[in-house]
């Protein structure tokens, strides 16, 4: 991520944070965060208007939901993560 977003990289690390908070006071489980943020992923990018728009755009808007996707699965499996971590991963696996 560009170090000219901070503030987006700490509204990601927030919330993650929210997102736990929610597994761990039973409110969702970590299965129904991971739907609704695949859900929001595949929205993206099936979005008709990819025709007007390039694929790196709609990487960008997908990266913060695969940021939360990745620090959902790190909860579940009870691994700590870091932004710069989850960025790493997120290069990798696209």
């Amino acid at each position: 991520m560009n170090t000219a977003n901070p503030q987006l990289e700490g509204l990601y690390l927030a919330l993650a944070a929210i997102n736990r908070l929610l597994v761990e006071k039973g409110l969702l489980s970590n299965v129904e965060i991971q739907d609704v943020l695949q859900t929001a992923e595949r929205a993206v990018l099936a979005d008709e208007k990819q025709l007007t728009i390039s694929s790196s755009h709609q990487k960008a808007v997908a990266f913060p939901i695969r940021l939360l996707l990745l620090a959902n699965e790190a909860h579940e499996h009870g691994e700590t993560f870091c932004f710069d971590d989850l960025a790493r991963e997120i290069g990798r696996r696209t």
